[in-house]
């Protein structure tokens, strides 16, 4: 269910998976490094936050605009079977 180009926010576990190519998955922090707010988009190739305009790559969830000071933290994800899994 993550598209390609784009990505989930899955904010009960305030983790984001992203798909920037075909078949290549990446999973961040979905808590945003400038003030701890959830990410609440990702459109246009970044990660958006909602409370100051925040925006991370999907590549790699670097800082792509601020205010935020870091990148999202990344987080290790495998794809069997077509299922994504943490670890």
């Amino acid at each position: 269910d993550v598209p390609v180009g784009g990505g989930t926010i899955l904010a009960d576990k305030k983790i984001v998976i992203t798909q920037p190519q075909s078949g290549t998955f990446h999973a961040f922090s979905a808590v945003c490094t400038h003030a701890g707010c959830t990410v609440g988009s990702v459109s246009s190739g970044t990660i958006n936050c909602p409370c100051h305009g925040s925006k991370f790559s999907i590549d790699d969830g670097s800082v792509v605009s601020g205010p935020a000071p870091s990148p999202l933290g990344k987080i290790s994800v495998s794809v069997k079977g077509g299922k994504i899994t943490l670890g």
